[in-house]
């Protein structure tokens, strides 16, 4: 196969950059029709087989490598970008994205023959610093694909360690993904990542079978950031409390510590949907008392009707609905 002709790896300036979008894609097939048109400006777009494509954007020293999904990136807005292009294009910095045609978890070979591509050219040795990124299934697959560039970054949300049922007959989350093989190449997230400088893996422990996944994860590299209440979908949660990017961002450039994660993520405590959720989950645990000091403590902080009519209801006596 030949390679797409790569540009220089310089930084660019920012007057330079031009953003691209897919905002006028109808369907699958447009969209598909259309980045392989930005493909040839930004990189290249490549489809890797039937079920999964790469999108390359070549600006900056650092590279972004995101794993996501065709729904995700059609249904997120963004002028249907790929997450990954939207934080790093505007910084200079390049992008490489994997996305996933339907819920496959990275399992196909037409995906480790990319990456033995990649790994046999060197590509990942062209930049300064590689940061692997992905949320749940996303998540799964920067781990196991970060082999590909040792001293890379990690920076994972909710990842599953593996659906091979010899390990994780547990997770009964996704029953259809157990025909997949996660015994072959890239397979066993937590044993991709051991040549990693750095990975970050954010879930809420209160999701017992997250918490099983991230504990899998074994080694002082390690850092397990533990976000009570952020619920099964930390991606949609973090993007919620507007910390979402900062985040990469700060893994981007070599600032993420758990200090920084756990600064930024007191941002919740001003967000009326992470408070609402809270108190959602309280009124289900059937405590008045703490109901009602959960709802003054929520609207001292913010300001939102739907916070002040349900203690206003809660000081009356009366049940919310």
């Amino acid at each position: 196969m030949v390679w797409p002709a790569y540009v220089s790896h310089e930084r660019m300036n920012d007057d330079s950059i031009e953003i691209f979008d897919a905002g006028e894609a109808q369907s699958d097939q447009d969209w598909l029709s259309i980045m392989d048109e930005i493909g040839e400006e930004a990189g290249y777009f490549e489809r890797l087989g039937e079920t999964h494509s790469a999108f390359f954007s070549d600006l900056g020293t650092v590279l972004l490598v995101s794993f996501e999904t065709l729904a995700g990136v059609r249904a997120a807005g963004g002028g249907q970008m790929p997450l990954g292009y939207q934080i790093a294009a505007p910084r200079g910095w390049s992008s490489l994205t994997i996305v996933a045609h339907e819920d496959s978890w990275y399992r196909d070979p037409a995906v480790y023959g990319y990456f033995d591509r990649l790994i046999d050219d060197a590509f990942f040795e062209d930049f300064d610093h590689v940061v692997f990124y992905g949320a749940g299934m996303g998540g799964y697959g920067a781990a196991a694909f970060s082999v590909a560039a040792p001293g890379s970054t990690v920076l994972a949300l909710a990842p599953q360690a593996t659906l091979d049922t010899e390990m994780a007959e547990w997770d009964r989350r996704f029953l259809s993904a157990r025909q997949l093989d996660f015994t072959r190449r890239f397979g066993f997230a937590p044993d991709m990542v051991e040549a990693c400088d750095r990975v970050f893996l954010i879930y809420d422990p209160i999701q017992q079978v997250d918490a099983v996944h991230a504990a899998m994860f074994r080694g002082p590299h390690i850092h397990r950031l533990r976000a009570r209440h952020i619920g099964r979908d930390p991606q949609a949660e973090l993007a919620r409390v507007n910390i979402l990017r900062p985040l990469v961002d700060a893994a981007c450039t070599g600032t993420l510590e758990p200090t920084v994660f756990y600064r930024l993520w007191r941002a919740r405590r001003q967000n009326p949907h992470y408070l609402g959720r809270l108190i959602g989950r309280i009124q289900a645990m059937k405590r008045p008392a703490l109901l009602l000091r959960a709802l003054r403590v929520a609207n001292g902080l913010v300001e939102h009707p739907q916070l002040r009519k349900a203690l206003e209801r809660v000081e009356a006596g009366q049940p919310l609905r």
